[in-house]
C-alpha cells in the first residue's frame, strides 16, 4: 500500500476489477496496524473479528454481481468519542474505559450502510480537550512522519492512521480544529464541515454548539466522497439542516473565483505563512483572483470560544457521576463522596480544569460577566465573516502557528497551548465549513497545512478550491 492522494478511489478501483478482495485488504490492514501502530498508537480498539466478517460478506455481494458503492469493501476506523454498537467507546478517558455503546452514530451507519469496513476505534485527547493527543488514559499518540512529534489533536489517532496507511480514511470531530490540526501536522486532508451538515447523533458531547464529525483521508477527492456519504438530514439529530444537499464532480475550474489571503503574519512561523501565500499564488495561476484579507478578531474569537465550550463541557460531563454508568470509585460511604471521587478518579486533569473553568462561567456573576459575553462575541464574530465573505467567496489561512512541534517542546502553561488554537476556533464559532489540506514542507520536511474557509454550506467550492492547490502541488512535488 502506498498514501497516493486518491487511496479509496486506487482501493475501490482494484476490487471492482476483482484484483484483490475486501477479505485480503482488511487482512491487509489488520497486519499494518499490528505491524506500525505499537509505536504510533493510533487505535484503542481494533474490531478484527468483526471487520473480517464484513469483508466476506461484501465479497459475496461482489460476487453475486450486485451493485455496490464506492466505498464498499474500503476499511476506515473512527475517532473514539464516536459511537458503534458492541464496540467500547471510551473517549480516551478513564471515565469510559469500560463501556460499550448500545447504538451506532448516524455518520458510522451510513458508512456502514455503504459497506465500508470498520477496523476499530482511534485515540485522542480525553473527551476532546487537547491539541497533541497526549492528555488520553490510553496514552499518547505520535506522528508517523516523525515519532518524536506530536499528531495533534484531538483527533490525533484519526490524522495518524491515515498518515500511516492504518486505515484508508477515519472519521475525527472538530470542536476548534480538532480535525484540522492533526490532518495539517500528519499531512492529511480534513474537513470541518458547516455546523449541521453532518448528523451529531452519536457523538459524545463535549460542546454541542461547536462540534462536528468529519472525514480525515489522504487526498481532496476522497474527503468529498466520505463527506458526500456521511453528510444530510438526520431527524435523530434536531440541529441537521433539512435542505442541505451535496454534490462535487471533482470540478477544479476557479476562474474568476474570489480568494482571500490571511497569511498570519507576526503570530505563526515562517514556513505556514510562506505555505499560506503559495497557496495564494497558486490559486492566481488557476485564474482565481487571490487579494489580502484579515480574519476578525482572533483573540476575542479564542476568549470566546473557550468560555462557550467549558460552559457546555461542564453541563455535558455532568452526567459522569458514579451512579448511572462510566467509572465509579469502590468503598464511598455517601452519595456526596461517590460523585466527588468518581470524577477526581475518572477525569483527567486537562477535562477537570475545563470543567471547573465551565461551571465558573455559569455561576451567578460569571454568566454576565463571561458566558453572556461570550456568546455576543460569537454572534459579532459571524457577522465580520459574513461581511468578509460578500467581498470575497473563500478565504486561505493557517491552521496552526506552527507545523508537529516534538513531544518534548510543548508548552508548559494551559493558557500558553490554548493560544494555539487561535486560527483553528473562528469556523466553528461561526459554524462556517473550512477543509485543512497540505501545502509543502518546512525546513525539517514536516508538512505544513492551511485551510481554506467559506460562508455555509459552500463545501463543493473549498473542494474545487483545494482540489486544484493538491494537483499543483503534487506536480510540484
Amino acid at each position: 500500500m502506498d498514501n497516493a492522494n486518491e487511496r479509496i478511489a486506487r482501493l475501490s478501483a482494484a476490487l471492482d476489477r476483482r484484483e484483490l478482495c475486501a477479505r485480503e485488504l482488511v487482512l491487509d490492514y489488520l497486519e499494518r496496524i499490528e505491524q506500525l501502530d505499537g509505536n504510533i498508537g493510533a487505535f484503542i480498539t481494533v474490531t478484527a473479528e468483526k471487520a473480517i466478517a464484513d469483508a466476506e460478506r461484501i465479497d459475496a455481494k461482489r460476487a453475486r454481481g450486485e451493485e455496490v458503492s464506492a466505498l464498499a469493501g474500503i476499511p476506515f476506523a473512527v475517532k473514539d468519542n464516536i459511537c458503534v454498537e458492541g464496540v467500547r467507546t471510551t473517549c480516551g478517558s478513564k471515565m469510559l474505559k469500560d463501556y460499550i455503546s448500545p447504538y451506532t452514530a448516524t455518520a458510522v451507519q451510513r458508512l456502514i450502510d455503504a459497506d465500508a469496513i470498520l477496523l476499530g476505534k482511534l485515540n485522542m485527547d480525553e473527551f476532546a480537550m487537547g491539541s497533541a493527543t497526549d492528555t488520553s488514559f490510553f496514552g499518547v499518540t505520535r506522528n508517523p512522519l516523525d515519532t518524536d512529534r506530536v499528531a495533534g489533536g484531538s483527533s490525533g489517532g484519526s490524522a495518524a492512521a491515515v498518515a500511516a496507511d492504518m486505515a484508508a480514511f477515519t472519521l475525527g470531530s472538530d470542536t476548534g480544529g480538532s480535525v484540522r490540526q492533526p490532518a495539517a501536522f500528519c499531512g492529511t486532508v480534513g474537513l470541518k464541515s458547516t455546523y449541521g451538515a453532518v448528523s451529531r447523533y452519536g457523538l459524545v458531547s463535549f460542546a454541542s454548539s461547536l462540534e462536528q464529525i468529519g472525514p480525515i483521508s489522504a487526498g481532496v477527492g476522497d474527503n468529498a466522497l466520505v463527506f458526500g456519504t456521511i453528510c444530510g438530514y438526520d431527524k435523530m439529530d434536531a440541529t441537521t439542516l433539512r435542505d442541505f444537499s451535496f454534490s462535487f464532480k471533482g470540478d477544479a475550474s476557479l476562474r474568476g473565483i474570489r480568494i482571500g489571503v490571511c497569511n498570519g503574519a507576526g503570530n505563526v512561523s515562517a514556513d505556514v505563512s510562506h505555505a499560506v501565500d503559495t497557496a495564494g499564488e497558486i490559486l492566481r495561476s488557476f485564474g482565481a483572483k487571490a487579494f489580502d484579507v484579515r480574519l476578525p478578531d482572533t483573540d476575542a474569537a479564542l476568549a470566546a470560544y473557550y468560555i462557550i465550550s467549558a460552559s457546555e463541557a461542564s453541563s455535558n460531563l455532568g452526567r459522569y457521576d458514579g451512579v448511572r454508568y462510566g467509572y465509579r470509585a469502590k468503598e464511598a460511604t455517601g452519595i456526596d463522596e461517590l460523585f466527588i471521587r468518581s470524577r477526581t478518579e475518572g477525569f483527567g486533569d486537562e477535562v477537570k480544569r475545563r470543567i471547573m473553568l465551565g461551571v465558573f462561567c455559569l455561576n451567578r456573576e460569571g454568566r454576565d460577566a463571561y458566558y453572556k459575553k461570550a456568546l455576543a462575541a460569537k454572534r459579532k464574530i459571524s457577522a465580520q465573516l459574513d461581511a468578509l465573505f460578500d467581498s470575497c467567496d473563500a478565504v486561505i489561512a493557517p491552521i496552526a502557528p506552527t507545523t508537529a512541534f516534538k513531544l518534548t517542546n510543548k508548552k508548559s502553561r494551559p493558557v500558553d497551548i490554548y493560544r494555539d488554537d487561535a486560527f483553528g476556533v473562528i469556523a466553528n464559532i461561526a459554524g462556517i465549513p473550512s477543509l485543512c489540506l497540505p501545502c509543502g514542507r518546512d525546513a525539517e520536511g514536516m508538512p505544513v497545512g492551511v485551510q481554506i474557509m467559506g460562508k455555509k454550506l459552500s463545501e463543493p467550492l473549498l473542494y474545487s478550491i483545494g482540489l486544484a492547490l493538491e494537483q499543483a502541488i503534487g506536480g510540484r512535488s
